[in-house]
């Protein structure tokens, strides 16, 4: 089952957004005190928590609030059936990166994954620096240029996979040759829960206290 679509930007969100990087680790204690710890997986989970102080319904727009905004947002989540089915969420603080580094290709090289990399002391062009997450993209938005040794390649030299985020290159790159991009991306995400309340506070208009999902692995 492919994503539903865009989780909606709506006017009456409100404040403020949580977002929660999560890891999961076993930790296994002797009686020493010291540990063992395996780390189930390398990359976090991303949870977010989004609230709307007002979503208009009724038969006139009330500000920059529009007629359609809770059956725009409700008949969403009815769409993905509670925590069933994914959807894209555009984070609008974290959605794109420039000359983003992918690699560096080896004998016969035929692909490359989209990554980005988050973390203080980024520098487009350049390797990931330790202090840092150099996480695979798996739901590219918009890849508008590819490098190789930093000149820009034609879009026929390659095409990208818009369900993992894979590039595939037209003819097999030489060894040694630096891959980057420029790209948007989405969150790949379900909701955390499968019933949400609408309240109708006013006449026409309602809110959402909370509304919660998590990025999924593909």
């Amino acid at each position: 089952m492919g994503d539903i679509g865009v989780l909606p930007k709506l006017a009456g969100q409100g404040w403020s957004v949580k977002k929660t990087p999560t890891f999961q680790t076993r930790i296994q204690r002797a009686v020493s005190g010291r540990e063992l710890r395996a780390l189930d997986y390398p990359y976090p989970l991303w949870q977010f928590e989004l609230t709307w102080e007002a979503l208009g319904d009724g038969s006139a727009a009330i500000g920059s609030l529009l007629t359609t905004d809770l059956r725009t947002l409700m008949g969403f989540f009815l769409a993905c059936q509670g925590a069933f089915a994914t959807f894209l969420y555009d984070d609008p603080t974290d959605d794109s990166v420039t000359g983003q580094w992918l690699g560096v290709s080896g004998a016969a090289t035929t692909q490359a994954q989209l990554f980005r990399t988050f973390g203080a002391g980024v520098v487009a062009g350049a390797p990931p620096p330790a202090i840092s997450i150099f996480e695979p993209v798996t739901a590219p938005n918009i890849v508008s240029a590819v490098y190789f040794n930093g000149l820009r390649q034609s879009a026929s030299a390659y095409s990208v996979d818009p369900t993992s985020g894979l590039l595939t290159f037209g003819s097999p790159l030489p060894p040694a040759t630096t891959v980057t991009a420029d790209f948007s991306y989405y969150f790949r995400c379900r909701f955390m829960s499968d019933a949400y309340t609408f309240e109708n506070f006013m006449f026409r208009l309602w809110s959402l206290k909370k509304l919660d999902f998590i990025s999924v692995r593909p």
